[in-house]
């Protein structure tokens, strides 16, 4: 039992040291100016970022009896949304109150890196038991800064591209520069598979850690469909734009039609013309946008306007992860397109780790498609589906308010993108946004 336990322990050791570093990574090539702003009511602060994710480290130590000394810190404005934590700051005001300081910011963390660590290690030493419940709290908090890494690159591209100089930019602290030499990124062109219909479990399935809201698997039943085999990409979405797409309300549904008009939308979120060239600006500077690339930063209603228009539909989340999961000759699902066995590497899939901080043209990673031949199901885009979010049938919350609450008047999207960490994202991961959402790196492929 002792080998069993401390086996756990040291797993949860090397995650949180792991994330932790990250996220220091992510953070430390930026000016105290720019750490500080909250570009969009959508995002946060990076300072309040590296500070709430600590929160919540902090808190789950506070559960557990731990003693902790920080009365010198102001964190009154670290809450995000727990009621049961009390005086909530609203999302709108973070950047009102940057307290703590960046340099408290980075002193809390340190802290608290020594007490979770402590802390661990009383449990390695038999000094504490390992519950069940211990276990999936620490595993939720690597989990919860994990989203928070993306979420705050998400805040890195919409806050430098306000500022017109390509040279005035986030500067990440690695990037891959050998990738389009590699073998993996030889393209596979762009088709329609075939998906049999049937019974399908869609949900969770299997060890490790998953969200309470993947949970419990379950069954549903699937018409026969056929799934792009890769994203829709900027190519595919500019003949969209250049046949009026952005100008014909029949392509659109009702709500989304009426904020194409209040905001004036004609092209994914960051897109502008110069002498009739498509650009943006991202983490390489101002750019023509990549016509082989998949098209990112669209919300829900444009994803649906674009496949009325193509004459087709977006898959319903149960039609997306048989696409990505189901295995006709092992007769069972997979946690990733690939496999069960191997973790996603940079032959398989574009994920934060493989830091190439833009989306890999469409049909590469020849080993990381599914069993049905669809490229790039996990990362790159997270692809919205038309499924609403609700709890599955049987949800039982393993932490409330953090998945249950928000199982309203949002969409499911999955697959993760080319932010997403990727110790958190598997074929049953599901993420959700409202339909106007477009800040998140998110992108589609098409059903019919």
């Amino acid at each position: 039992m002792t080998k069993v336990i401390n086996k756990v322990v040291e797993d949860l050791i090397s995650e949180f040291t792991e994330v932790r570093k990250l996220t220091d990574d992510l953070f430390k090539t930026l000016s105290i100016e720019d750490a500080v702003i909250q570009s969009d009511p959508f995002g946060s602060p990076p300072n309040w970022h590296i500070a709430h994710v600590t929160w919540f480290f902090h808190k789950i130590l506070l559960k557990y009896g731990q003693k902790l000394n920080l009365e010198k810190i102001n964190l009154d404005y670290l809450n995000s949304y727990y009621q049961k934590f009390e005086k909530i700051l609203p999302k709108n005001d973070r950047g009102r109150f940057p307290r703590p300081t960046v340099s408290e910011s980075l002193q809390y963390r340190k802290y608290l890196d020594k007490k979770v660590l402590l802390f661990l290690e009383k449990i390695d030493e038999g000094s504490n038991s390992l519950t069940k419940e211990i276990q999936y709290d620490l595993q939720l908090a690597n989990q919860h800064e994990m989203q928070h890494q993306e979420l705050m690159i998400y805040d890195f591209q919409n806050y430098f591209e306000r500022f017109p100089d390509s040279n005035d930019n986030y500067c990440p602290f690695k990037i891959n520069d050998n990738f389009d030499k590699q073998a993996q990124n030889k393209k596979h062109p762009k088709e329609m598979v075939k998906i049999p219909g049937g019974i399908f479990d869609i949900g969770f399935y299997g060890d490790g850690f998953s969200y309470d809201n993947e949970l419990p698997e379950h069954k549903v039943y699937l018409y026969p469909y056929e799934i792009d085999s890769t994203p829709v990409s900027n190519g595919d979405f500019i003949k969209f734009i250049e046949e009026d797409g952005y100008e014909r309300y029949e392509y659109w549904l009702a709500d989304g039609w009426d904020v194409v008009q209040e905001f004036k939308w004609n092209s994914p979120l960051y897109w502008f013309k110069i002498d009739d060239v498509w650009m943006k600006k991202d983490f390489f500077g101002t750019l023509a946008i990549n016509p082989y690339e998949p098209v990112i930063n669209v919300s829900y209603y444009e994803a649906d306007a674009y496949a009325r228009w193509a004459k087709k539909r977006l898959p319903t989340e149960a039609e997306w992860e048989k696409a990505a999961s189901w295995n006709e000759d092992l007769e069972r699902k997979t946690r990733y397109p690939w496999g069960n066995e191997i973790r996603p590497t940079q032959e398989h899939a574009n994920l934060l780790e493989s830091f190439l901080w833009k989306p890999a043209l469409c049909g590469s990673y020849e080993k990381g498609k599914s069993f049905y031949g669809c490229y790039q199901m996990i990362g790159d885009v997270w692809e919205w589906t038309s499924s609403e979010y609700s709890l599955y049938p049987g949800f039982k919350s393993r932490f409330s308010e953090y998945t249950d609450k928000w199982a309203i008047n949002q969409k499911v999207l999955r697959g993760g993108s080319f932010a997403t960490p990727r110790r958190q994202i598997r074929n049953s991961y599901r993420n959700y946004f409202k339909p106007h959402e477009r800040i998140q790196f998110s992108g589609f492929r098409c059903a019919k």
